[in-house]
């Protein structure tokens, strides 16, 4: 990762940083603040936030804390924002940071966008799956009903700090989750990109070389996000392994819940198999894909009973029209098709080919 690299659209800096504090301290001198409030969950602040504490620009900060997971990630844990904001008496003036992983900028994002009608707020994600995907392109939310981020808004943070500094704080899973993302990014980009995501070993990372392909990875998202802020068209390309994968992971979280990103990596090998049937997606492709998340994440714990429950998940995403189950595929690694109609018996097969190969 460069010095400093920003990579920046018309609403939103995203600043590729290797000097936390004086890049932080230029964003929150660049956003109007009385107050400054710190959102961590209870991991984050055991583990980033001492990194923060000495940090002059944070001297006088208020910090609510949540619970993490994303199972935590609803109304009653927004609510309790709201209060703890209107207690410490935050005013429309007042600045959020968000620090921490997705289930943080997701809904500390949405807290800032509604709290007296919205708030600056700035998101430096401490997992890889907040730094490639949460964090950047403005879309905050809670899930509700059971449904994945079934409420929210689109809200993008002012600032957005990568460190990749933190990446080195995270477990086993929470790293392949994030990476999963990074997958999705390489399979809508073009094939050098996807092919050096598959070369990579997640069992022993190289942090250096995983923070050249978090640059690459965010630069994908932004460029469609800054065609496309609030997904008319060409950001449903994002969308990709994430129908299948949300009902996964919702059907999951009623169980033993699984993090996000494995669920996108399970929708992933799904939705490509409806791209090699439905417009020929290379085999070799999908093969090649198949077998690196096999090797990293495994199988989801469903079977063939569940298929309608899951077919039910998918009829109520919001992504869809009416009830038809709307999905984007792939023709070729960056050849994107959105909108794409699929019916219940073609998406059987998807998931048993995920289950079975």
């Amino acid at each position: 990762m460069k010095p400093t690299d920003t990579l920046s659209n018309k609403h939103q800096q995203v600043i590729l940083t290797t000097d936390l504090e004086r890049d932080l301290t230029m964003a929150i001198a660049e956003c109007e603040h009385d107050r400054i409030f710190v959102i961590a969950d209870r991991n984050t602040h055991a583990h980033c936030m001492g990194r923060l504490s000495t940090f002059r620009c944070l001297r006088d900060v208020i910090t609510i804390t949540i619970e993490p997971s994303d199972a935590h990630k609803d109304l009653t844990t927004l609510t309790a924002v709201w209060q703890q904001l209107q207690e410490h008496g935050a005013t429309r003036h007042s600045l959020i940071i968000c620090l921490g992983g997705g289930v943080v900028t997701d809904l500390g994002g949405m807290a800032a966008a509604t709290f007296k009608r919205g708030i600056n707020f700035i998101n430096i994600p401490t997992s890889l799956l907040g730094m490639v995907d949460a964090s950047v392109g403005g879309k905050t939310g809670v899930n509700f009903g059971g449904l994945k981020n079934e409420i929210g808004v689109f809200a993008e943070a002012h600032f957005v700090l990568l460190c990749a500094d933190f990446l080195a704080t995270l477990d086993d899973e929470n790293l392949r989750s994030g990476y999963a993302e990074m997958l999705k990014h390489g399979l809508i980009s073009t094939t050098a990109q996807w092919a050096s995501l598959l070369q990579f070993d997640l069992a022993t990372p190289d942090y250096s070389l995983l923070g050249r392909l978090v640059a690459d990875s965010v630069k994908v998202k932004e460029d469609i996000v800054a065609q496309d802020p609030l997904e008319q068209g060409l950001r449903k390309a994002l969308n990709l392994g994430h129908t299948v994968g949300h009902a996964i992971e919702s059907l999951l979280l009623q169980r033993t819940p699984i993090l996000h990103g494995y669920a996108v990596a399970y929708g992933i090998v799904a939705e490509l198999y409806l791209s090699a049937t439905r417009l020929g997606f290379p085999a070799d492709k999908l093969r090649q894909t198949l077998h690196y998340i096999r090797q990293y994440y495994g199988t989801p714990a469903i079977t063939c009973d569940d298929y309608p429950q899951l077919l039910a998940l998918m009829h109520h995403d919001k992504k869809n029209t009416g009830t038809d189950i709307n999905v984007t595929l792939l023709s070729d690694v960056g050849e994107i098709h959105i909108n794409q109609i699929v019916g219940e018996e073609e998406i059987s097969e998807a998931l048993d080919f995920l289950r079975e190969g």
